[in-house]
């Protein structure tokens, strides 16, 4: 049941990025050029995402745990570290130069591109490095 759950979840998100244009990289650079001639349009994805989180998080607390797990499983650290901000950076750069995150390049690859090729391919080799150089992971 929880494997079905996370296959809706994860169509359901891909259909919602691919729907409001998020799979588009030339429309998530021209939301980003805010200095240039700027997209407006992603605004209304990012509201509507604010919006369902806002009120999603109301009606997810009033349970006492998910719907298929026994108890909730929150993050307990709230420290900002060197790696955290570093994938922060990272993860920003590589957005902004190729047009692409881990979400949209995913729902992207039925239409695979070369640049889509190139970013996906370094995603996996940071992925990759990060486990690697990382103790214990």
């Amino acid at each position: 049941m929880k494997a079905l759950a996370g296959y809706l979840a994860g169509l359901l998100f891909g259909l919602g990025l691919a729907i409001s244009g998020m799979t588009d990289p030339a429309r998530v650079i021209g939301f980003l050029d805010v200095a240039g001639d700027w997209d407006s349009t992603l605004v209304f994805v990012l509201g509507g995402a604010v919006v369902t989180t806002f009120l999603g998080y109301r009606l997810v607390w009033r349970r006492s745990a998910p719907l298929l797990e026994p108890r909730f499983q929150l993050p307990t650290r709230s420290d900002l570290d060197a790696r955290l901000l570093g994938g922060a950076a990272l993860f920003g750069i590589g957005w902004g130069l190729s047009g692409y995150c881990p979400g949209p390049a995913v729902a992207s690859l039925p239409g695979l591109s070369w640049p889509l090729t190139v970013f996906v391919v370094t995603l996996v080799a940071g992925w990759w490095l990060s486990r690697r150089l990382t103790p214990g992971a």
